[in-house]
């Protein structure tokens, strides 16, 4: 026997052999569709018999294994089915004959053949016969199955009485000697009459009769005839029919140990049919019915778990026939087949490390010169087997020698898809998958050498098979999954043979269905490049949009009564970590930053590189780059626009490297850090885009809010000057621009600013919305900077120091060496040079422009956009105060201030007030210029606690008064300079300058006097005239401007004249009588209240009188201040009095 059976088992040997071949031209399809129908019917219940008749179906085998029938009768070709087309009855007669001729060939063996003709019709189908079947098509043949049970039934008739036949004990008949074929010629001249040819010749028909009877399922009368059989021939040392009783023992008691089956799918249908060999089924129901009749008692049952071989005994007597079998060369397939079976049953048994012993056996048995198909065969059914003990490894690799064997030089057409399907079966063993998925996480599992060989076999296989989407996706997976193995040369190659490849078919992320319906997943490249992180970023400040507050506020949740739960504090914090806090806008382009790492010994060029995204409809824009050789961390910021709103979530990117398009998912990718991958898309919002008049700023304001500017402008300005920024408004977005809201707010300043330093009427801009995509709008901003004019003591010390008068006289001596101070004398620590008041350096103030603008369908869903411009002001000195005191006017209502004005500029300077000429002041020169005020009522500011709830302590009120007070003092001074030459002008204010006693002396008194003479009110310069002899009315008015009651007071009115050489004469007894007392008593006056005393004068001379009015000392007047009995003065001119002359 030269043709081994390696899909053999133990229970094969219960089996009837049949073997189904077609005769003339039958469609392979229909043939193995009727083939399967047949084979089906694979077991057969026994009529009027609880036995189970077995089958095996082959539809090719060798003849010359049937020789060895004998030897073991499951080999033998007890039954021939033969399919035939035949459609003419003319044909009939020449298929009939070929039908003959086939049986011939298994004739010897024969017990019963059928014919099943198809396509046949006529006169002919309607003879009835028991050899053959007529059907009119393959699609037309139900009985087929009926068939095969009555040809299976015929069959079992001639194995019975085949085996009562040998199992008669006819001692009067000479037993015949079986041989195997290479026995023949060793038999020749033996002595036949000899008790040890007797005892071989009962030995061997002893082992016959029992595998006629596990054919015929007597599984009990097998094992005994087995057991004789084995003494027999031992005691004759017939080696090779003792191994083959042995086997026969073994397999008997595989099949009563085992009745699943060991043959995987083969011994699998044994158990699906239902029904086990008749005795096996019955081995637990003593008395019940048998072939020989009724069983009586339980001896039979004894007597065969005496007979059957233990589970451990099976395997010892497996090694002991395939022992026996070893000793001959020409049973090399038997020992072969028995080392499988064995195997077979270890599998079973679990007993993996004897199974292998068996296996290692079986690999160095020599065979005949073995076809390359044999080969294959062979090796896979060896990996097949090591599989089965849990052998992996060592499965893997004869499964890929068997495909290494498919495409070997000598076949003339190498089979390549068979080599690939089987190196594609031998992944497991190597702990390899075609699923990167699988290499994704962990520690590599397997031998990297050994994995890069196999897929580097796959890529070639694949190339042979005119396959290029199979290499490209094989070498993407070998580039992807062994990059960390691969030395810098090989890394290379691999990525110089992908571009080959990826030329001719670019890879794809679609799955590839192999033809036997095995999918490849895709391999997307994770580690070209290796992405570290993944961020998404919000927008640009400017761009960035903002919620409307609600009445409720934006952090009260209503969700739930309770102030705190720790079940949704975790499932909000779960929130936090996949949904990101800020927002993106439909429309604007958004981004995301990559942080990744070439791992590649050469320059990686990445193209299209662009975001992966759900949730909302989005447009990626992709990106290439170029990454150096094992470069570090680079940042790569990949951009996008969200065109619709609601969620979306970035899930990851797609990149396409030499060739290789990927989509690489953030799920697959290991420790890759994000902060958050969900985010919200919002309404399109208009976008505004601002221009200015003045130039753009060095200078980057850093507001503590930590707002970005977005634009900073700068300009120079003289103390007091004030400057038009005219704001151009664009809107550059898609949506019109409906809402705008502007405020101003000074930041990073210490210097104390007066007036208003932003101003602008948005009344005018506003009158131009809504504002459309791309139309323009135009807004106003006056920029006023007042900062304090007073002049610090460090100022006067330098002046001092040159020797210059700060007297208020004009200086004598330039100054611009006071302008630029002198390094001996200033400090060496700039903190201390940059003091406020240092009349030398530049002052800055800054200060940020907010534009709060909305409008389309972000607007409506409440949402806003800030942008914010930067202003930049250098402040230069224009003029100093450097001394300010008040003096007395004519007026008790008026008095004059006096301010000393320096020119601290490089120019020369005009400065003027309300009603008094200009002043020149040449570049470094001081002046003082007099101003007449009229005093001011400052009782109208808040002093009442009710009033000053705003500030913090009495101080700040004070301090705040005392600002309002200057603020009204300046605005009726007007002061303003000019500076002819740089057609630059401004104000000078005095509101930083003014101290507590000159505001005291500016002050009207609370107690107004008001003194009329011959009903004239007298003040400042006014003479009232009165004639002499004629009375003359006085009259004293108080006016209480207080909050309290004042009085009672006293006043003496006295008359002098004055020589104008500073000597008074009061001695005037003669001169004026008063009518009347000439004092005056006032009652108590309350708040805003007056009181009139009237008196009257006789003048008996001419001349200029003057009325000195002296208030009584007493508590009351103690009480206030000096200024409040501040009367004015009365001159009065006596004149004669005109003499009416009569004719």
């Amino acid at each position: 026997m030269s043709v081994p059976d390696y899909m053999q088992c133990a229970e094969d040997h219960q089996t009837l052999l049949v073997v189904v071949q077609p005769i003339g031209i039958v469609p392979e399809e229909s043939f193995f569709r009727i083939y399967k129908r047949i084979s089906a019917v694979s077991q057969v219940n026994v009529r009027d018999s609880q036995r189970v008749l077995y089958i095996r179906y082959r539809h090719h085998y060798p003849p010359e294994n049937n020789e060895w029938g004998d030897f073991q009768t499951h080999r033998k070709v007890v039954g021939l089915i033969t399919i035939t087309d035949c459609s003419s009855p003319k044909d009939w007669p020449q298929t009939f004959e070929k039908f003959h001729l086939q049986k011939e060939m298994y004739g010897s063996t024969l017990y019963d053949s059928r014919l099943f003709v198809f396509g046949l019709q006529g006169e002919i189908a309607e003879q009835p016969r028991t050899d053959v079947a007529f059907y009119p098509s393959y699609d037309e043949c139900e009985t087929v199955e009926k068939r095969i049970e009555d040809f299976i039934e015929s069959l079992f008739i001639v194995l019975e009485s085949k085996r009562l036949d040998r199992a008669t004990d006819k001692s009067g008949d000479k037993i015949p000697l079986l041989c195997v074929p290479f026995e023949k010629k060793d038999f020749v001249g033996l002595d036949t009459d000899s008790r040890h040819y007797k005892k071989r010749c009962q030995g061997r028909m002893r082992k016959h009769v029992g595998d006629l009877c596990l054919q015929a399922g007597m599984l009990q009368d097998s094992l005994v005839h087995y057991h004789m059989a084995v003494e027999l021939l031992r005691s004759v040392n017939d080696f090779l029919w003792l191994g083959a009783a042995l086997e026969g023992l073994c397999s008997a008691s595989v099949i009563y140990h085992y009745p699943g089956g060991t043959g995987g799918k083969v011994g699998s249908r044994r158990a699906q049919g239902g029904s086990l060999s008749a005795e096996a089924g019955n081995r637990h129901r003593p008395g019940a019915l048998t072939s020989n009749g009724i069983n009586a008692d339980t001896s039979a049952e004894i007597g065969r778990a005496k007979n059957c071989l233990s589970p451990e005994d099976i395997i010892d007597k497996y090694k002991e026939a395939i022992s026996y079998y070893g000793k001959y060369k020409n049973a090399g397939v038997i020992e072969l087949e028995a080392c499988v079976k064995a195997v077979r049953v270890l599998a079973i048994q679990k007993r993996s490390m004897e199974a292998s012993e068996f296996l290692q056996n079986a690999v160095y048995i020599n065979l005949r010169q073995l076809s390359e198909e044999e080969k294959i065969q062979r090796y896979s059914i060896l990996s097949e087997l090591y599989e089965r003990i849990g052998f992996h490894r060592k499965s893997a690799f004869f499964k890929r020698i068997a495909a290494m064997q498919c495409a070997a030089p000598s076949i003339p057409e190498p089979g390549w898809r068979a080599c690939y399907k089987l190196l594609l079966e031998t992944l497991p063993g190597y702990s390899l998958s075609l699923d990167p998925k699988d290499f994704s996480q962990g520690t590599h599992r397997g031998w990297a050498a050994v994995q890069m060989r196999l897929l580097h076999e796959l890529v070639y296989a694949s190339r042979r098979m005119g396959n290029p989407a199979l290499c490209v996706r094989h070498l993407s997976f070998l580039l992807q999954t062994m990059l960390d193995f691969l030395s810098d040369q090989e890394k290379k190659d691999v990525t110089q043979s992908l571009e080959s490849y990826t030329a001719k078919c670019p890879g794809t992320m679609e799955f590839i269905t192999l033809p036997d319906g095995l999918k490849l997943p895709p391999v997307p490249f994770t580690k070209l490049p290796i992405v570290r992180s993944v961020k998404l970023l919000n927008l640009p400040t400017s761009l960035r949009p903002h919620k409307m507050k609600s009445l409720l506020g934006q952090n009260v949740s209503t969700k739930s009564p309770f102030i705190y739960s720790p079940i949704i504090a975790h499932s909000r914090g779960e929130e936090r970590n996949k949904k990101i806090d800020f927002q993106w806008v439909q429309g604007d382009v958004c981004e995301v930053q990559l942080m990744v790492y070439n791992p590649m010994p050469f320059e990686l060029r990445v193209e299209n590189m662009g975001l992966l995204t759900t949730g909302v409809e989005f447009e990626s824009l992709p990106a290439a780059l170029s990454l150096p050789a094992e470069s570090g961390l680079y940042p790569v910021t990949l951009v996008g626009v969200p065109q619709t709103t609601g969620q979306i979530t970035v899930n990851g990117y797609h990149t396409s490297v030499f060739g290789v398009f990927s989509d690489c998912l953030l799920d697959n990718l290991p420790g890759v850090k994000t902060n958050g991958c969900t985010v919200e898309v919002i309404p399109a919002l208009p976008r505004l885009q601002i221009s200015t008049s003045l130039p753009r700023s060095a200078h980057t304001l850093q507001p503590s809010s930590g707002d970005e500017i977005s634009t900073n402008v700068s300009v120079q300005l003289y103390n007091g000057e004030t400057q038009q920024l005219i704001i151009k408004l664009e809107n550059i977005g898609t949506e019109p621009l409906e809402k705008l809201e502007v405020t101003a707010k000074t930041v990073n300043t210490k210097e104390k600013l007066y007036g208003d330093f932003l101003s602008w009427k948005l009344e005018d801009t506003l009158s131009q919305f809504p504002l459309k995509p791309g139309e323009v709008a135009t807004l106003r901003v006056n920029i006023k900077v007042k900062l304090d004019f007073s002049c610090q003591e460090n100022l006067l010390q330098d002046l001092s120091d040159d020797g210059i008068s700060v007297s208020g006289l004009p200086l004598s001596s330039p100054f611009r060496q006071v302008v630029k101070p002198r390094v001996e004398t200033k400090p060496i620590n700039p903190q201390e040079s940059s003091k406020a008041g240092d009349f030398s350096h530049v002052k800055t103030l800054e200060a940020i422009l907010n534009f709060k603008y909305s409008g389309g369908p972000g607007h409506v869903e409440g949402y806003y956009r800030n942008l914010s411009l930067g202003l930049h002001v250098e402040v230069e000195p224009s003029v100093f105060f450097t001394r300010v005191s008040t003096l007395p006017a004519t007026s008790t209502r008026q008095c004059h201030l006096l301010l000393d004005v320096f020119n601290s500029t490089e120019h020369e300077l005009t400065i003027s007030a309300r009603n008094n000429e200009d002043l020149i002041l040449h570049a470094g020169e001081c002046q003082r210029m007099a101003i007449q005020v009229d005093k001011f009522n400052f009782e109208s500011f808040p002093e009442s606690p009710a009033d000053g709830t705003q500030f913090a302590n009495t101080k700040q009120l004070e301090e705040e008064r005392q600002q309002a007070k200057g603020l009204e003092i300046n605005s009726k001074l007007d002061i303003c300079w000019k500076i002819p030459s740089l057609k630059r002008e401004g104000e000078a204010s005095v509101e930083g300058v003014l101290n507590q006693l000159v505001l005291e002396h500016l002050q009207l008194a609370p107690l107004q006097w008001d003194i009329l003479v011959d009903g004239k009110l007298c003040d400042c310069d006014i003479v009232v005239n009165c004639k002499v002899g004629d009375l003359v009315p006085l009259e004293v008015k108080l006016t209480n401007w207080s909050k309290h009651s004042v009085g009672p007071f006293a006043l003496t009115v006295t008359p002098y004249q004055d020589y104008q050489n500073g000597v008074h004469n009061y001695e005037l007894q003669d001169v004026i009588t008063f009518v009347g007392s000439n004092t005056f008593y006032i009652d108590s006056v309350k708040p805003t209240k007056d009181s009139v005393y009237f008196g009257a004068l006789l003048f008996l001379y001419t001349g200029d009188f003057y009325l000195n009015i002296k208030f009584h000392e007493d508590n009351c007047s103690r009480e206030l201040p000096l200024s409040w009995f501040c009367l004015p003065s009365v001159h009065i001119r006596a004149m004669e009095p005109a003499i009416q002359t009569k004719l």
